[in-house]
C-alpha cells in the first residue's frame, strides 16, 4: 500500500519525534510536529486540543455510514535512554521506549492513504491522543466537548509487541490487556523516641501484616479470572535511631483481566484495611490512581482484523491469555465497538519500557497496511 517514498518519510518522522520526547500531559510540541507533517493533507475537519493536546483528522464521505476512529498514542516516558543510535532522546529522563513514536508513524502513514482513497460512507477520525501511560488520556478525550463531533461507531488500536516475530499481527477475541489501578496506602500511627516506643504506637506491625495479607488476596474466592497484587513501594518512618515511627506509606499495583474483577479486587483492599488498621488501632488512608480498564475486544471488530490481516498477508497469532500490562484504549471499549491488536516487533526486540527499547520502522508499512484494509473493509 505505502510507497517507498512515504515509508522514508514515515522513518525519518519517527526519529524525529524519538528525538524530542514529551511526558503525559506535555505533549505540545508532539502535536506541532504532527501538524507540520501532515500539513499537506486535505481531511475535512482537524479537531485541536482534544483532551489535552491531541489531534483528530476527521476524514469525511458526506454519506451516510459508520464513523471509525483509529487511535494512536503520544507520549512518552520517564525514562533514561542508553540506546547509542543517532536519533536518541535529546531530553535527560525522558524517552520514547514503549513505541508511541511509531504508532505516530503508523497513524500519520494511515493519514496519507486515506487522504488519498476518501472514504465512499461514513468518516474515518485519525486520532493522536495524549496521556496513555498514566491512564488518563483516553477518558480526557471521551469526556472533552469536543468528542461529542466524533463519538464513532467502531475503534481500532494497535501496540508494538516485542518477543513476537516482525510483521505478525496478534489478535485475541474478548480481553485483550488487564484493567490495573495504581493504589496508595498512608498510615497514621504515633511516634516516639526509640528508647520508648511504648509511649508511642507504631505502625510497623501493622504495615508488616498489610504486605503479607495484600500478598495472600489472589488467593481468595470469587474470582471470576486471573488477578494480581504487586506491592511496589513500602516506606515505613525516616532514617532517625532515636525515633520510632509514627507513619508508612505502602503502593500496590492491582490487575485483572476482567474489569467486574478489579471492582472485587478493590473490596478486598478496602476489607483488609479496614480489619488490620483497626486491630492495631491505626489510622489510614487510601487513594486509587491511574486506573485502566481492560481493552474488551468486539467479536466483530476482531473479525475485521483478522480479515485485514489476511488481505495484507501478515502472519495471525491469536493468543491464549490477555497481556498483563494495561491500555488506556479500555475506555473506548467500554463505549464503542472496539478492537486492539498487535503487530509483533520481533522476538530479539527489548521489552517494553526497558531503557535499549526503539521501535523498529521495519513493521509500519504492515501496521499501516493492515489498519487501511480495516478501513476499506467498513468505509469503502
Amino acid at each position: 500500500m505505502a510507497d517507498k517514498e512515504l515509508l522514508i518519510k514515515l522513518e525519518n518522522f519517527r526519529k524525529e519525534l524519538h528525538k524530542y520526547p514529551e511526558l503525559s500531559g506535555y505533549e505540545k510540541e508532539t502535536q506541532k510536529r504532527i501538524l507540520n507533517f501532515l500539513q499537506n493533507l486535505k481531511p475535512d475537519k482537524i479537531i485541536k486540543n482534544i483532551g489535552g493536546y491531541g489531534l483528530a483528522y476527521i476524514f469525511d464521505s458526506g454519506n451516510a455510514g459508520p464513523d471509525v476512529l483509529f487511535r494512536a498514542d503520544m507520549d512518552a516516558l520517564p525514562i533514561n535512554e542508553i540506546n547509542n543510535i543517532e536519533h536518541k532522546s535529546r531530553k535527560k529522563g525522558v524517552a520514547h521506549l514503549c513505541g508511541h513514536d511509531g504508532h505516530i508513524a503508523v497513524m500519520s502513514g494511515l493519514a496519507h492513504l486515506i487522504d488519498k482513497e476518501k472514504p465512499n460512507k461514513g468518516r474515518a477520525i485519525i486520532l493522536f491522543q495524549p496521556e496513555e501511560e498514566n491512564g488518563q488520556g483516553a477518558a480526557k478525550v471521551i469526556k472533552d466537548e469536543k468528542f461529542r463531533e466524533i463519538n464513532p461507531d467502531y475503534a481500532f488500536a494497535f501496540h508494538n509487541l516485542p518477543g513476537y516475530e516482525k510483521n505478525t499481527v496478534v489478535v485475541k477475541n474478548g480481553a485483550f490487556s488487564s484493567a490495573s489501578t495504581g493504589v496508595i496506602i498512608k498510615l497514621k500511627g504515633l511516634s516516639s523516641h526509640a528508647a520508648y516506643p511504648e509511649n508511642g504506637n507504631s505502625p510497623d506491625v501493622c504495615f508488616a501484616e498489610l504486605i503479607l495479607d495484600f500478598n495472600n488476596i489472589k488467593n481468595k474466592d470469587g474470582f471470576a479470572d486471573f488477578v494480581l497484587l504487586t506491592v511496589i513501594h513500602a516506606k515505613l518512618g525516616e532514617i532517625a535511631f532515636g525515633t520510632s515511627p509514627g507513619d508508612a506509606e505502602i503502593m500496590l499495583t492491582i490487575r485483572s483481566y476482567l474489569n467486574e474483577d478489579m471492582e472485587k479486587l478493590k473490596d478486598y483492599v478496602n476489607s483488609v484495611l479496614e480489619a488490620t488498621c483497626t486491630k492495631h488501632k491505626i489510622k489510614y488512608n487510601v487513594d486509587y490512581t491511574e486506573d485502566f480498564p481492560a481493552s474488551i475486544n468486539d467479536d466483530y471488530c476482531v473479525d475485521v482484523v483478522r480479515a485485514a490481516a489476511k488481505k495484507s498477508e501478515a502472519p495471525l497469532i491469536a493468543l491464549e491469555n490477555p497481556f498483563r500490562w494495561s491500555e488506556d484504549f479500555g475506555h473506548f471499549t467500554i463505549n464503542n465497538k472496539s478492537a486492539i491488536f498487535g503487530i509483533g516487533s520481533g522476538k530479539k526486540q527489548p521489552q517494553l519500557h526497558n531503557e535499549n527499547f526503539d521501535f523498529p520502522d521495519e513493521i509500519t508499512g504492515t501496521a499501516m497496511t493492515v489498519f487501511f484494509e480495516i478501513y476499506k473493509n467498513i468505509l469503502i
